[in-house]
């Protein structure tokens, strides 16, 4: 019997592959204007609209939750600095308009499903209070490893300016112009804040407190020092790349040798509660007999607690700081 097709799923079959071809095609004719814009830091996307750079400096601090004069907003120092360094640039009020939002949302959610006023004021509080802090928290540890990949390749840029006789604002303002954020944006800062009166030592100190980056003070530390007592900064700072970009590769390489520990972990803590699910499925009276018993339960949480002692262990063997 010879083979047989319908045409329609033929007709079908084509038109899916035009559209997958037509979505690369305006995929990659875009491609090249967006991956333009993305090298293009916030600062210099700004001046590009509005060149008054004593405007943008300010709107720039005051987005991350500073005042016009680079201090502090809020009461609490610990959750402005946790603000200003996870790199928010959406402003202050709206991130408390957005936590605000979330913890009604919960709290009508949880009060309208569980008809209990106790457990929605908690998961409120976990809503509006614990969930943008880790949030926060996230941010800017995923800002600060962004930006400790950068600073080498910034160090090189400042290098290669002063052996080309450039003074150290003009090096640094080559930073602000050539790389993308979260460095350019915070170099730019930096050089705004020199060009209008701060001298070199504390705007490199505001740029530590804004970004909290581990590899920074050795920086500020030796442009201090250089400026104190003299000598070669271009071969103090050529020597701090390599030592920066030796930290990072001793950093990879210990993540790597420990994701055996850290796969491990996983392994060990998603067993018992794989089985137990799986046990359950199988069996529900198997554990439905006892589970009434008070001796059940604390035995649960004692092997609960056990277990997080455990994870707490080998957590601490496979991250450490270098």
């Amino acid at each position: 019997m010879p083979f047989e097709f319908d045409q329609a799923y033929v007709i079908y079959g084509f038109a899916a592959v035009s559209a997958i071809l037509l979505a690369e095609a305006a995929y990659l004719l875009l491609h090249k204007a967006t991956s333009y814009r993305s090298r293009i830091n916030r600062r210099l996307s700004l001046l590009s609209d509005q060149p008054d750079r004593i405007g943008i400096l300010v709107q720039l601090r005051k987005e991350r939750g500073l005042n016009q004069h680079g201090g502090l907003r809020l009461p609490v120092a610990s959750l402005n600095r946790l603000i200003l360094q996870s790199g928010l640039t959406f402003g202050l009020p709206r991130l408390l308009l957005f936590s605000a939002l979330t913890a009604s949302t919960m709290f009508a959610a949880v009060a309208v499903v569980r008809d209990s006023l106790a457990e929605a004021a908690m998961w409120t509080l976990v809503a509006g209070v614990a969930a943008p802090y880790f949030g926060l928290s996230m941010l800017r540890a995923r800002r600060q490893k962004k930006f400790g990949m950068q600073f080498p390749d910034a160090i090189d840029i400042i290098v290669r300016s002063l052996r080309a006789g450039h003074p150290v604002p003009i090096a640094v303002s080559m930073v602000a112009r050539e790389m993308p954020d979260p460095i350019g944006t915070e170099f730019g800062i930096l050089a705004d804040e020199v060009t209008y009166g701060a001298d070199l030592e504390t705007a490199m100190r505001n740029l530590y407190f804004r970004v909290g980056q581990d590899d920074l003070p050795l920086f500020v530390t030796a442009i201090a020092i250089q400026g104190t007592t003299g000598g070669n900064l271009g071969e103090i700072l050529q020597n701090l790349s390599a030592v920066i970009r030796q930290r990072f590769k001793m950093r990879r390489k210990v993540k790597a040798l420990a994701a055996e520990g850290r796969f491990s972990a996983l392994l060990l803590s998603s067993l018992p509660v794989g089985v137990f699910f799986v046990i359950h499925l199988i069996s529900p009276d198997f554990y439905g007999s006892v589970w009434q018993y008070d001796l059940t339960k604390m035995a649960l949480g004692g092997a609960i607690c056990w277990m997080l002692l455990g994870n707490l262990v080998m957590y601490r063997l496979v991250n450490f700081r270098i």
